[in-house]
């Protein structure tokens, strides 16, 4: 507007007729004006159009969202179809059978471990073999819409039509495991046992990885994780136990065995007052009730029925013992959040503290008053909004496991009590995680047990009958539990353990 004031201004003519307008002058017509003024814009615009037009150049946006994986250039497809196709001509007929797929599983250039998922993708666990022509179709097909590891893993595990990976999808290829890995070759004669164990490591699996607890993993959840490289370090590790992220026999035992102890009537599934009884009745009242609530249990029918299912008890007892991972953290929080409103108040924070105030009494030992205890929880934590506590709060802070044994485990809050206070400050310092307090626990625990074992053996305790849980040596140890006598006919369900 400012610039057409100046362009009017600079004419002359129309100068002259506004100052005349301007003073009243009769003989100027309005009319008049108005067609100088019309013919004045209009040779503005021709002016505007003979200017010449700077416009930025628009620029080409490269793609930068591969769901898929980002497809790379280098990749000869007709090369690699030309080396499976070398490797089926071995074959009797050029049909592979399971104890073949190794090859073929390298010919693909994948891990070993991916040959019972590539057999089944295949046809192969419906005719018992696969032969080449469906093989490199299947495969060829892979190449063109799977460009990295993890949407190749999940193309081949899924169910059709999905681009998640569920629970069940993961049994036949850990079944495939289980009979071929050298460091499982002890399960063979007990294999009562592999439903157990492949329960184990599917839990532990979304544990670590489905971090939307969706209980649906997706590619970018798998890229995100250190799955696929434990996977592919399966065909050079002999011993499972070396791989205590998932595939850990020594962990799946230690848990098994544990679970084994609260499950006093054997059905494998445990009530409200059997988890009371872990670790010497060290969890609160108030969080075992919220544990029950269905808050971060998955199966619902067993909610509705006030019973915990093992896999539910995997996600327990390895967030019980390693409360600064975070998934621990989400767990722990998910159960103090009374509300659901993403925020831990005064008031849930007192709920859980009196719990804990009332056990310190019936010990003899005065408890703390709640404001103070609330004051070094505050100062623990130092949530950016004042009086209330969030996950991302929690998750920022480095010493999250003590505020939550506060609340809710009488054993340990006493343990970090004794400590000295800097202690724990200290150990923040120094502590490389090399080793996570979970996989602390598990060997301490694995030991324990394996010394019992072994005083049991010398006593030739007649109350104890053989359960036929192999330990990760390949002995056949006596019991899972403390003193329980175990019949594998009456403790196992012949129709297996699946979740």
């Amino acid at each position: 507007m400012r610039m057409r004031e100046l362009s009017l201004r600079q004419d002359p003519d129309l100068r002259k007729e506004l100052a005349l307008l301007s003073r009243g002058c009769d003989f100027v017509l309005p009319s008049r004006f108005k067609k100088r003024l019309r013919a004045f814009q209009q040779g503005q615009a021709q002016v505007r159009t003979q200017e010449p037009v700077t416009t930025a150049l628009s620029e080409s946006i490269p793609k930068f969202y591969f769901p898929q994986g980002r497809p790379q250039a280098n990749v000869n497809v007709d090369s690699l179809i030309s080396k499976i196709e070398k490797i089926f001509s071995q074959f009797p007929n050029e049909r592979a059978t399971i104890e073949d797929m190794g090859k073929v599983a390298k010919a693909c250039e994948c891990p070993l471990y991916w040959k019972m998922p590539l057999f089944c993708l295949a046809g192969g666990d419906r005719t018992g073999f696969v032969s080449v022509h469906k093989f490199v179709a299947m495969w060829r097909k892979t190449l063109q819409t799977c460009h990295d590891d993890a949407s190749k893993f999940v193309h081949l595990l899924a169910k059709p039509g999905c681009k998640y990976l569920e629970q069940d999808d993961l049994i036949p290829f850990l079944q495939d495991v289980v009979n071929s890995h050298a460091g499982l070759a002890f399960l063979k004669e007990a294999p009562d046992f592999h439903s157990r164990y492949i329960t184990t490591v599917i839990q532990r699996i979304f544990y670590n990885v489905n971090r939307s607890w969706t209980g649906k993993i997706t590619c970018s959840e798998l890229r995100k994780s250190n799955f696929l490289q434990n996977l592919a370090l399966l065909e050079q590790e002999q011993d499972v136990n070396q791989l205590t992220e998932f595939f850990s026999y020594e962990h799946f035992y230690v848990i098994y065995c544990k679970f084994w102890e609260l499950d006093t009537d054997h059905d494998l599934y445990i009530d409200q007052k059997d988890l009371e009884q872990h670790n010497d009745q060290a969890i609160s009242n108030k969080m075992i009730e919220r544990l029950f609530s269905g808050t971060v249990t998955r199966d619902r029918k067993v909610h509705k029925e006030g019973r915990l299912s093992y896999a539910d008890f995997v996600w327990f007892l390895i967030s019980e013992e390693d409360k600064k991972t975070d998934t621990s953290i989400e767990y722990w929080f998910r159960c103090m959040d009374l509300d659901g409103d993403g925020v831990l108040s005064m008031y849930e924070l007192e709920y859980f503290y009196e719990d804990q105030c009332q056990r310190l009494e019936t010990m003899a030992i005065e408890p703390l008053p709640f404001e103070d205890c609330l004051c070094q929880m505050l100062d623990l934590v130092k949530p950016e909004v004042e009086g209330k506590i969030t996950l991302r709060d929690l998750k920022r802070c480095k010493l999250s496991h003590i505020f939550f044994d506060t609340f809710f485990n009488i054993e340990k809050y006493l343990d970090h009590e004794q400590k000295d206070p800097f202690s724990s400050i200290r150990e923040l310092e120094t502590d490389g995680q090399e080793v996570t307090d979970w996989e602390k626990y598990a060997a301490e625990e694995y030991d324990i047990l394996v010394a019992e074992e072994a005083a049991n053996d010398q006593c030739n305790d007649p109350q104890l009958a053989p359960a036929n849980l192999p330990g990760p040596s390949g002995q056949l140890f006596g019991r899972p539990g403390r003193g329980c006598v175990l019949e594998l006919g009456v403790c196992f369900a012949p129709h297996g353990f699946w979740f």
